[in-house]
């Protein structure tokens, strides 16, 4: 189909959507969640900024060696965030008493915005809580790094053929195959300052921990209800989430709820935005497809012609050769010839000498 086809079609059914019925959005309702999801509190009382945690996932995620090893702690001088060779970071920041370690990771939306957003569905919420992603049907448009509120998923830009978004599964593969009982990271961790479990199960050991120990911890759940809840939830000291870097401005609707209000009195978005995005999509894939054609053309035909032209100049040396062979094989032939003949002309003067001389004697 060409693009003023695929245009024209699309502008009808524009066109025709709204004057239909309205699409239908969420209607305001939220998620709760699934009864058994797992989760993992990060208690920051306890963590000392080891990066322990940081060479856990990476081990268990197979993923690249960093520039530095996870030894070296100079790293936390500079904040950092996750990136396409690294599921998980932590930051150290300046406390009143001393410095604050946080560990940075995919939360796990229980109403995941990357996945609200994304047109194809290649991010899954699942019922273990992890939210996970499937490159197959990915076409790349990044709007979920643009949807996250927490800015974690990140694209493979020097990837130029199957660039993929990467970000934190929870080790979703690794536990389901029954390779590891928890996430790396949770495995990792010396200091217990993570915790592996259900979630609901994990929200009564964060309030345990903050009423046996008052004072110590500031009274609020990260993760409880921002953005509609998280799988991954906080405990923070005393000074609070501010000093950690977290937001606090999320709010407590996911982007879901927040977006059906707006979607469901504009005609047909819902259906005509992925229809949209999957033509031009389609569009770009034929361009690329007709390119990569026509590059593989012009590849075979400068390669036929370089070919030629090696042969034309083979043909010709080997041309320049026997004839510099034939004429060699000339002089030789001629040289040969010439010293035959002064032989033959020394020999008969020789004999004629001899003979004068038996003449002279008689």
């Amino acid at each position: 189909m060409k693009r003023r086809q695929f245009l024209g079609l699309l502008g009808a059914a524009g066109i025709t959507a709204t004057l239909g019925t309205t699409a239908q959005a969420a209607g305001g309702k939220s998620f709760d969640g699934y009864p058994d999801a797992k989760g993992v509190l990060f208690d920051a009382t306890r963590c000392i900024g080891c990066r322990k945690c940081e060479a856990g996932c990476n081990k268990v995620n197979k993923l690249p060696a960093p520039p530095k090893p996870f030894e070296d702690l100079t790293v936390l001088d500079k904040e950092r965030r996750t990136d396409e060779k690294t599921y998980t970071v932590v930051n150290k920041y300046q406390g009143k008493n001393g410095p604050l370690f946080r560990k940075i990771q995919c939360n796990h939306c229980m109403e995941p915005a990357c996945a609200s957003v994304c047109f194809v569905r290649a991010f899954t919420k699942n019922p273990d809580g992890s939210v996970t992603y499937d490159a197959s049907v990915c076409v790349g448009c990044r709007y979920c790094m643009v949807a996250c509120p927490f800015n974690i998923p990140a694209y493979e830009y020097n990837d130029p053929l199957t660039p993929r978004v990467m970000k934190c599964t929870m080790c979703h593969d690794q536990i389901t195959k029954g390779e590891i009982d928890a996430p790396g990271c949770v495995s990792a961790c010396p200091k217990e300052a993570l915790t592996y479990g259900k979630r609901e199960d994990l929200i009564e050991v964060a309030r345990e921990r903050m009423k046996k120990n008052p004072g110590r911890y500031v009274k609020h759940i990260y993760g409880e209800k921002e953005m509609g809840g998280t799988n991954w939830l906080y405990l923070a000291g005393a000074e609070g989430f501010g000093a950690l870097g977290m937001r606090e401005d999320l709010g407590n609707k996911s982007v879901p709820e927040i977006s059906a209000g707006p979607l469901s009195v504009v005609p047909m978005v819902a259906a005509l935005w992925p229809a949209l995005l999957g033509g031009v999509w389609a569009m770009n894939k034929r361009k690329e497809k007709v390119a990569e054609e026509e590059q593989k053309a012009a590849v075979k035909a400068a390669k036929a012609a370089t070919k030629a032209e090696a042969d034309a100049k083979m043909a010709k040396a080997m041309e320049s050769a026997e004839r510099d062979k034939a004429q060699a094989v000339e002089r030789e032939v001629k040289r040969a010839l010439e010293e035959a003949e002064a032989a033959r002309k020394e020999a008969e003067a020789a004999k004629t000498d001899t003979a004068d001389k038996d003449g002279e004697g008689a």
